[in-house]
């Protein structure tokens, strides 16, 4: 996915002489002319940084400070103010507003360039942890590890074989609903479900073995009789 600056409201200039630098990143410059073009730029993905002057025109530098607070609360992408205005107050209001950094338009554009970079890294570090927390599923003390492939009952790793898990996987995805052996099956195997019900006993009988304290009372797996199976 290409990755996108977003400039908003450029007063110095600055970004002008950053684009080249920018571009040997790989990183594209989009500008924002008004708070519409903005919002509609923030709303699209590859979004990765703003850069903004906090000033505003004849506004004056505390109604950038409220629009800096406006677009921490609106989107959690990095934000750099490049501004002429280096009074220190202006500085310290803009950072407890919720900007990541603040440079003077005099700042050196390799200077700039290192703390873009440093905002990106830091981002999509940032947004990678969250896709992988996304993939830890927990039921109580059973929590598996989508992007590790591994299972823990209570801190213990739980050995299953690739269907094992790929079952209780899909069970707890659904967790709290019930499914038949036949979907179960055609999830899995990716076919018809003919004489399933036996095969899929078999195998839930083998995770319970494994997760379960007494397999003959089930914590997690559970049977719905005439039914199928579901996890919590």
């Amino acid at each position: 996915m290409e990755k996108r600056v977003l400039v908003y409201n450029n007063n110095t200039g600055i970004v002008e002489k950053m684009e080249a630098l920018l571009a040997g990143e790989g990183l594209t410059v989009t500008a924002a002319s008004d708070l519409e073009q903005l919002r509609a730029a923030l709303a699209q993905e590859g979004v990765y940084l703003m850069l903004v002057d906090v000033e505003l025109n004849d506004k004056g530098w505390d109604k950038g400070i409220e629009m800096i607070a406006a677009l921490r609360k609106a989107s959690s992408i990095p934000l750099i103010v490049v501004s002429a205005q280096s009074a220190e107050t202006a500085k310290i209001m803009a950072l407890e507003a919720g900007a990541d950094d603040y440079v003077t338009a005099d700042c050196n554009p390799l200077e700039l360039l290192a703390r873009i970079k440093s905002q990106i890294r830091r981002y999509t570090q940032l947004v990678n942890m969250c896709a992988n927390i996304d993939r830890i599923y927990r039921v109580g003390d059973l929590v598996i590890d989508d992007v590790q492939r591994k299972v823990t009952v209570e801190g213990r790793n739980v050995r299953l074989t690739p269907i094992e898990y790929k079952i209780l996987r899909l069970l707890v995805q659904k967790r709290g609903t019930v499914l038949r052996s036949s979907q179960i099956y055609e999830s899995i195997w990716q076919m018809q479900a003919i004489g399933a019900d036996n095969t899929i006993a078999v195998h839930i009988r083998h995770i319970r073995e494994k997760i379960e304290n007494n397999p003959r009372e089930p914590r997690y797996l559970k049977a719905v009789w005439g039914t199928g199976y579901k996890v919590g």
